[in-house]
């Protein structure tokens, strides 16, 4: 394995397996690069501040493991957001990632449509999801436009959701895999949550390589043949190695990132580069909540105050916010 570090490029890989990293590397024999991200306590702050379900738990920790993989990418101040709208059980998902590194979360969920779906077990998560559709925004701050990916989610997971953005909007051949996994602890002990992800992509230098079939116009007469498009040896290589990933890999503790990416690619050359630690951080703030709340207008402040104060609570974190009646009204 070559690493980062200009004085020793070639090394074994480290044994320490480190929570709350996204470890970047590039393997030059497959003209790929990718990430892998491994939480755990940044995912229990995280789902900490609500009492969700089991199930729910389990989808935003697949939701905050995409977005630390796909969020941690960028390489400018701003915020990553996920989120999703469905007619499923769990019809919210907003994730927040603040580059560098920290990452804030929430779920809006029906109870009764919860338990109907997990009535003869654990559910996939397309099906507490539903049908709708998912949105990846960057936004850089008030001087930039904001950039935004829509893709629909038909019944299908987050994985198949973040594969049909990477074909219809960035033209990337791209693989990702996503595990959470429970702890459950003896004597009535708190159980801890675990979140892994992979995420692979093929970039060779020669642009002809990467050959994609065209999009389905959706309107083609019956019948219309569909061209085969065959895909670059490598990168079937790289695609059915990442195959072979367990999921207890991804969220084995005991299991090192750099040593699960040598298993897969050592014979290809895999380098890894330094990882980044990820935090679980909320940016909700009084001052933030009052410009909020200027947004409004004179009247629709007026309609929050109730018994003589506008009462704000963070979705994310659950910290609450009081204003004065006077001081909401008289701010500019």
């Amino acid at each position: 394995m070559t690493s980062s570090h200009p004085a020793s490029p070639t090394r074994t890989p480290s044994a320490e397996a480190i929570d709350d990293r996204v470890t970047p590397f590039h393997v030059d024999g497959l003209d790929v690069r990718g990430r892998i991200v491994r939480l755990g306590p940044s995912l229990d702050a995280v789902l900490a501040h609500h009492q969700y379900p089991a199930p729910v738990k389990r989808l935003l920790g697949e939701a905050v493991a995409l977005t630390v993989l796909l969020g941690s990418t960028l390489k400018i101040e701003g915020r990553f957001i996920l989120q999703t709208r469905t007619d499923g059980p769990v019809d919210l998902l907003v994730v927040d990632f603040m580059a560098p590194d920290s990452v804030r979360a929430y779920a809006r969920y029906d109870e009764a449509g919860l338990a109907e779906a997990t009535t003869s077990g654990p559910a996939r998560s397309g099906a507490l999801l539903g049908h709708g559709h998912l949105a990846l925004t960057i936004d850089q701050g008030l001087t930039v436009r904001p950039y935004q990916g829509v893709v629909a989610l038909e019944g299908g997971g987050l994985e198949d959701a973040a594969h049909q953005y990477f074909r219809q909007s960035e033209q990337i051949p791209t693989r990702i895999r996503l595990t959470v996994a429970e702890d459950v602890r003896p004597g009535g002990e708190a159980s801890s949550w675990r979140a892994g992800g992979l995420m692979v992509q093929f970039l060779p230098t020669e642009g002809g390589r990467i050959a994609t079939p065209d999009l389905d116009p959706g309107d083609a007469p019956e019948g219309t043949p569909v061209p085969v498009v065959d895909e670059d040896d490598a990168w079937v290589e790289a695609q059915s190695l990442v195959g072979t990933v367990e999921d207890i890999e991804l969220v084995d503790a005991d299991l090192s990132s750099e040593r699960l990416l040598f298993r897969l690619f050592h014979e290809r050359g895999v380098r890894v580069f330094d990882a980044e630690t990820i935090v679980a951080r909320c940016s909700c703030s009084r001052e933030r909540v009052m410009n909020v709340l200027m947004s409004f207008g004179p009247d629709e402040r007026a309609g929050l105050v109730e018994d003589g104060k506008v009462k704000v609570t963070c979705e994310f974190c659950g910290r609450s916010y009081a204003f004065e009646a006077s001081e909401v009204a008289n701010a500019s």
